[in-house]
């Protein structure tokens, strides 16, 4: 619906009423409207740092963190279905805003299971968070650049290329 209609022209009423409960059902479940359109990013976030945590206790933060990410290409989607999904994530304020509090909620899930990949430190716990937080942070600049261009380029490769401009890699 959001998609459709678009994410402030959707009520929480009609949301609702075509999920065949009440408004105060559907508020037992999300606290708000944001909450709602944002659901699936806890999921991915718990099957990234699932990932993640499997991932060899020897491979390199970076390395690590992108193999955990490419759990988002596996989830059963058409790019149609994530482009309806994605757009009106960038279009909007609050949604947007809901969006950064999910991925500060990434970030505290990931910042543990990079931690140990970096050399003993009295700031690797700050080295494994920015490390975290600068992988996300990429990872939503090529998600933005896919939606921009409709999906019509590889979301890893747009990864990819946003991690090296971040370390400076040709």
């Amino acid at each position: 619906m959001f998609a459709a209609q678009g994410y402030d022209a959707t009520t929480v009423d009609e949301v609702a009423a075509a999920a065949g409960v009440s408004r105060r059902t559907l508020f037992d479940y999300f606290r708000a409207k944001e909450d709602l359109a944002l659901s699936g990013l806890d999921q991915q976030g718990e099957l990234i740092a699932a990932r993640l945590a499997g991932r060899p206790a020897d491979e390199d933060p970076w390395s690590a963190l992108r193999a955990a990410f490419q759990v988002l290409d596996e989830i059963e989607t058409s790019a149609e279905s994530s482009l309806e999904v994605m757009t009106p994530l960038f279009g909007n304020d609050s949604l947007r805003a809901g969006h950064a509090e999910k991925q500060a909620h990434w970030q505290d899930l990931f910042t543990p299971l990079i931690e140990p990949r970096l050399p003993a430190s009295d700031r690797r716990t700050l080295q494994a968070r920015a490390i975290t937080a600068s992988a996300i942070t990429c990872m939503q600049a090529a998600s933005q650049e896919w939606t921009r261009l409709r999906g019509q380029a590889d979301l890893f490769d747009l990864y990819d290329t946003a991690v090296h401009a971040v370390r400076g890699l040709t």
